[in-house]
C-alpha cells in the first residue's frame, strides 16, 4: 500500500474544518504524548492532560482519523526505514510557510553527512561501549534517522551502541522528530528549546525519552558513566602510592 498517500487523503480530510498547520500541529503533539505514555510515568500526568486539552477540539468523527495518521507512519517506516517520512510530507503540504519559513535538510544529504560522521565508528565504540549522535536543530530529525540506517548498514546494532540526542526551539519540529525516533527504535531524547541559549539537558527545556531509552537501560548506562567520571577524576587528585612498581601491579589488580 502507498501509506503516503493514505496519510495524506486523511490528513486532507481532517484539514476541511481546521486548517491544515493547526491539524498538523495536534497530530504531531497528541501521538508524541501516546507515544510518552506508554513508558514515561514520570511525565504522564502533564502529558496526557496536554492530550486531552488537544482532544476536545475535535469532533469524535475526528478524533478517530488521528490513529489511522499515526498507523500509516507507523506502517511507511517499517516498509522503509530510509525516509524522512513526516519531515517530507511536512514540506510537502507547504506547512514550513506557517513555522518561519522552516526547510528541512532532505534526507539523500543527511545521508552523506551521516557516513562521513561514521568513519571509525567500531573503534569509538569499543572504547566506551556505545557513541553518541547530537543534532542540535534536529527538525523532523532525518540527520540521526540516516545516521541510524548506516550504522545498521555496517553492521552495528544502533539500539545498543548509539545514543541519539536531537534538540530543537521548535516544539512541533521536536515532536516529529520524537515520534520517528521512537518508530525506528532508537534509544535516546529529543529535548524542545534553544540550543544557544539551553543546550542540553537545562532545567528550563522540556525532554521527551523515547521507549527504546528505557527498555535498552539506558538511564543506567548513563549512570554508570557518569559515576565511572567521577571515581576518574578522584583518582586523578589523590597522590601516587609509595610502593614498588612490583607491588603497584599487585595492588592495581586487586582493585580491579
Amino acid at each position: 500500500m502507498d501509506w503516503r498517500k493514505e496519510f495524506l487523503a486523511t490528513f486532507r480530510r481532517l484539514s476541511s474544518r481546521q486548517q491544515p498547520w493547526r491539524v498538523w500541529s495536534d497530530f504531531v503533539e497528541m501521538a508524541a504524548c501516546a507515544i510518552s505514555n506508554s513508558v514515561d510515568r514520570s511525565n504522564y500526568e502533564p502529558r496526557e492532560k496536554r492530550y486531552l486539552e488537544i482532544a476536545r477540539g475535535y469532533e469524535q468523527s475526528e478524533l478517530e482519523q488521528f490513529p489511522k495518521l499515526l498507523a500509516c507512519t507507523v506502517q511507511a517506516l517499517d516498509q522503509n526505514p530510509e525516509q524522512d517520512f513526516l519531515g517530507d510530507l511536512f514540506q510537502e503540504l507547504e506547512l514550513s510557510n506557517h513555522w518561519k519559513g522552516q526547510f528541512f535538510t532532505p534526507y539523500n544529504l543527511c545521508k552523506a553527512m551521516a557516513e562521513i560522521s561514521a568513519d571509525g565508528l567500531q573503534d569509538r565504540i569499543k572504547e566506551k561501549g556505545f557513541v553518541t549522535v547530537n543534532d542540535p536543530a534536529c527538525g523532523a530529525g532525518a540527520l540521526l534517522i540516516a545516521f541510524a540506517n548506516v550504522t545498521r548498514s555496517r553492521g552495528v546494532n544502533f539500539q545498543r551502541h548509539v545514543l541519539f540526542v536531537a534538540q530543537d526551539i521548535d516544539p512541533t519540529a521536536a515532536y516529529m522528530c520524537y515520534i520517528q525516533l521512537s518508530l525506528l527504535s532508537c534509544p535516546g531524547y529529543v529535548i524542545v528549546g534553544d540550543t544557544l541559549s539551553r543546550p542540553g539537558l537545562h532545567p528550563e527545556n522540556d525532554v521527551w525519552y523515547t521507549p527504546m531509552w528505557f527498555v535498552g537501560g539506558w538511564p543506567m548506562r548513563m549512570m554508570a558513566e557518569k559515576i565511572g567520571k567521577v571515581i576518574g577524576q578522584i583518582e586523578k587528585r589523590l597522590p601516587a602510592p609509595d610502593i614498588e612498581p612490583q607491588q603497584q601491579e599487585v595492588v592495581q589488580l586487586t582493585l580491579f
